[in-house]
């Protein structure tokens, strides 16, 4: 029997914090059917998530990064970035591109608020895989063409 595929995309910066997306997102999709990929930052994530998509070897792709206020650029411009070249991947491809991209307008880096945002990116990563599970049987079932 052939399974599903599904496709993560985790960004490194706060890679403490992000890795936890996929801890959430393997919770209701096994690890045999997700292939994960690494990227330096939130940035690289549409254009890996838009040649997957084109490979047509995955369901869905979920894309998980932190971007933060560094003080140094405006995260704002960086995660509007992020968000529409993520849509446009899977509007141009037709493979749901799902973010878990999360922008705080206060992180700071303290243990409390590293907790917190550990804590809620693996529910994040939990309903990505709702999402991608949700969307795949919908595809299935013949609803969606």
């Amino acid at each position: 029997m052939t399974h599903t595929r599904y496709a993560f995309i985790k960004a490194q910066w706060h890679a403490d914090i992000v890795d936890r997306a996929l801890e959430g997102f393997l919770q209701l999709i096994p690890a045999e059917q997700i292939d994960v990929f690494d990227v330096p930052g939130a940035f690289e994530m549409p254009l890996l998530a838009q040649e997957l998509a084109k490979t047509g070897k995955y369901a869905a792709v979920a894309c998980a990064a932190l971007v933060v206020d560094g003080g140094i650029y405006r995260h704002d411009f960086v995660a509007q970035a992020v968000v529409d070249g993520l849509m446009r991947a899977g509007m141009d491809t037709g493979v749901p591109v799902l973010s878990v991209s999360l922008t705080p307008h206060h992180f700071q880096e303290t243990d409390h608020h590293k907790a917190i945002y550990r804590d809620h990116f693996v529910e994040k990563g939990r309903e990505a895989a709702n999402a991608a599970l949700m969307i795949t049987k919908t595809r299935e079932s013949g609803l969606a063409a």
